[in-house]
């Protein structure tokens, strides 16, 4: 075998290496499917497709900023300086969401907090009963509306988020002048991403199912939004 080739399989055992260990440990590359999943029951179809959508969307931002930076001879320094620039910003529309999704669940815990209503009976009987409000009578429209606003912003979140690890991966087989090489670690690291996010973020998915509604269940919303809230931190804190 050729060294060419020895080079590519040992640049392709890498770039699967690092993009399963970088996705396993990022957590904001899974935990928001899995918390808002739950908190707004969707489907595991839906939070799979959602999960591959944002997962795209985050190696090809960083594959279109290598590629742009090998063609036009940029350095590397500066393509990690432009990555992290991308990382704090979506740590930042992470944040804000996260807070702002917070707010929002435990304004709808407080409208769905249980109370009671006495009734009384013709024969003189007379009882009580505890529900809320939310859980029944949720307005369609209102909900329909976060649906489909929810998606969109993790949409842009992972847009923004940075692949770290990719642009000195891809620099290698790039100072060999091989685009067909430079495709490949791309994809390959792609696929490793997309396959790791794909299975944790399921594992998750079924694990939380299997967990029987509680009386917490009506801040389930507002815990997702602390759990992008931390997800956001750990991002900027380096983690």
């Amino acid at each position: 075998m050729g060294g060419v080739d020895t080079s590519l399989l040992v640049l392709a055992g890498t770039a699967a290496s690092i993009g399963v260990v970088h996705t396993l440990l990022g957590p904001d590359h899974y935990l928001p499917f899995i918390v808002l999943a739950r908190a707004r029951r969707w489907s595991a179809a839906r939070t799979v497709g959602l999960t591959l959508a944002c997962g795209v969307g985050h190696v090809a931002g960083s594959v279109a900023l290598g590629a742009v930076g090998i063609a036009v001879g940029v350095a590397v320094g500066r393509l990690e300086a432009l990555e992290a620039l991308r990382g704090d910003l979506a740590a930042w529309l992470l944040l804000g969401f996260g807070i702002a999704y917070t707010a929002w669940g435990l304004r709808r815990a407080w409208k769905n907090r249980p109370h009671s209503h006495w009734h009384h009976h013709a024969d003189g009987t007379v009882h009580d009963h505890s529900h809320g409000h939310h859980g029944a009578h949720a307005h369609v429209h209102a909900q329909g509306a976060r649906r489909s606003t929810t998606p969109w912003v993790l949409f842009l979140v992972f847009v923004f988020g940075p692949c770290e690890p990719l642009i000195p991966i891809l620099m290698v087989p790039a100072a060999n002048g091989s685009w067909w090489h430079v495709a490949a670690v791309a994809g390959i690291f792609g696929a490793a991403t997309l396959l790791t996010m794909t299975a944790v973020v399921l594992a998750g998915y079924h694990g939380l199912s299997r967990v029987a509604a509680t009386s917490f269940e009506r801040y389930s919303h507002a815990l997702a939004g602390l759990a992008l809230v931390a997800c956001a931190i750990a991002i900027h804190l380096g983690l």
